[in-house]
């Protein structure tokens, strides 16, 4: 943990150390007055720490504790005085749905506690940006979706936000929140149907207004001090920008180097064993040309959802002739929490199902390709490619995975602790406790029965989905009888992915390459 004095000159700025431990970031706030709040988990669980970094701190900057516990926890927000901080932590051994503690930022005393109980999670935002204003945005689920409530921490009141339009309550789920300056009103976030919108809320008369753009995805926006909110705005068809919600105008230019436009999506809804299955599918052509080959594309988290939004990455697909196919499956967000949470039990399985159904309506409608089918992915996207060559090996042509779980057992040994908690909650233990939940979910399980070619993209210091284990799976899968060559393995010197452009390049052009030479 380091720090570096804002209006540095470029690459002159001293950074100087502080006095905590190399960690894992479990959050990082930083308040007006010069206070740091530093959130670490290593193998000992999480600590949280305050941290004076003003200009007056000489011999002050010693770390005060302020939480400490085995379980996986993180700093969430600071109020704006720097006095509260709100803690998410797992303290009943689910991480998947936290609880609120709020605390002094002095001393660490505990000022409100906040659990909604098992199976229903709470997530801090932002404290009002008003000294002494002890309300929080706060996201809970208490009715089987996630959405907004403010609490008023001092006194203990927690005021749900419902979101109207024409007397009706809004669908879909609220996934982000900001205060307006002097917390005048609240800029909601609400994601239904895989497009995201934005809506002002005012606590003053509990009213309800649309704003910024009707169509495509709003990844991200903010309130300036003026009141005028800027958006990072894009669709399937067209590149991100950040544009002004009120009058549509760009106000960070691109310059040179935008994207080249792509296709829109179509919505695809299709009957799955629980129910109907969201999907996301791009068309290189007319529907005329068919049937397309397919490139099934699996998000990773599990808890995250494909949006209509701008990917550089699925474009490129299309400009290759290739229908993309994004599907929603039961664990991604955006759906209400049953569907988020239905595949804890039978992890990984219970998504390739509805993965197959989406597939298989696309197939009899004559949209795409048996044949010609590329399953791929990255993160749990790449854990469910591999997992799905093994499972269902009649269905895919091909698969493309990066930085995938691949051999779950030891995905759990080496990953980083917060990660080793999520699999706990997401299992209902470790290997040691339910190893027969995990052999029936590790890739590893199913490697005789896969077929198809697969190339497998990882990096070498990657904490989240490691080296070794993924080394397992190639090794296993290269010794079947008859299986050399059936696996190419593409490492990079970076983490979970790269930032780097020229090899996110390299990347996709090592993938079209693979495809080229083992798809019919």
């Amino acid at each position: 943990w380091r720090r570096q004095p804002f209006g540095s000159p470029p690459g002159q700025g001293v950074e100087t150390p502080v006095a905590l431990p190399p960690s894992y970031p479990a959050g990082l706030l930083l308040a007006r007055d010069g206070t740091a709040v530093v959130g670490r988990t290593d193998e000992g669980g999480t600590t949280v720490h305050q941290v004076f970094i003003g200009p007056t701190a000489q011999g002050t900057d010693t770390p005060l504790l302020l939480y400490r516990n085995e379980h996986d926890a993180a700093a969430a927000a600071l109020s704006h005085d720097g006095n509260l901080v709100a803690v998410e932590h797992s303290e009943r051994g689910d991480n998947r749905h936290p609880a609120l503690r709020v605390l002094r930022s002095d001393t660490g005393a505990p000022v409100a506690e906040l659990d909604d109980g098992p199976g229903r999670g709470l997530s801090a935002l932002e404290f009002a940006p008003v000294d002494g204003d002890p309300r929080l945005l706060v996201l809970h689920e208490r009715r089987g979706r996630t959405e907004l409530a403010v609490w008023d921490v001092l006194a203990d009141a927690l005021t749900e936000v419902s979101l109207t339009a024409g007397g009706e309550t809004l669908p879909g789920e609220v996934t982000e929140a900001w205060w307006h300056p002097g917390a005048r009103a609240v800029l909601v976030a609400v994601d239904h149907d895989a497009r995201t919108r934005l809506h002002r809320w005012d606590p003053a008369d509990a009213r309800t207004t649309a704003v910024g753009p009707a169509d495509g995805t709003v990844s991200d926006a903010a309130v300036r001090p003026d009141g005028e909110v800027w958006v990072r705005w894009s669709s399937a068809a067209h590149p991100r920008a950040v544009v002004s919600a009120g009058s549509g105008r760009e106000v960070v230019s691109a310059g040179g180097s935008r994207a080249e436009p792509s296709v829109p999506v179509q919505d695809v809804w299709a009957a799955g064993p629980a129910g109907p299955v969201h999907a996301l599918l791009r068309l290189p052509g007319p529907v005329g040309a068919a049937p397309w080959p397919v490139l099934v594309d699996l998000h990773g988290g599990p808890a995250a959802h494909r949006s209509d939004s701008f990917s550089p990455y699925l474009a490129a697909w299309v400009d290759h002739g290739f229908a993309v196919l994004s599907v929603n499956y039961r664990g991604s967000t955006g759906y209400g929490s049953a569907w988020r949470d239905a595949l804890e039990g039978r992890v990984g399985l219970t998504e390739l199902e509805d993965v197959a159904a989406v597939h298989q309506h696309l197939v009899d409608a004559g949209v795409v390709d048996p044949g010609r089918s590329v399953l791929c992915g990255a993160s749990w996207g790449g854990y469910l490619t591999l997992l799905g060559l093994g499972v269902q090996p009649d269905r895919w042509t091909l698969g493309l995975a990066e930085v995938p779980v691949a051999d779950y057992v030891a995905a759990y040994e080496d990953e980083m602790p917060d990660l080793q908690a999520f699999d706990r909650s997401l299992f209902g233990g470790s290997p040691a406790q339910v190893p027969e939940s995990y052999r029936q979910s590790s890739p590893l399980t199913y490697v005789e029965a896969v077929r198809a070619p697969v190339l497998v993209l990882a990096g070498l210091n990657d904490p989240r989905c490691p080296l070794r284990q993924i080394e397992n799976y190639v090794s296993a899968l290269r010794q079947r009888p008859g299986a050399p060559g059936t696996v190419e393995l593409y490492t990079y010197g970076a983490g979970h992915g790269s930032l780097v452009d020229d090899e996110e390049v390299a990347q996709l052009r090592a993938q079209l390459d693979f495809v080229r030479r083992h798809l019919p």
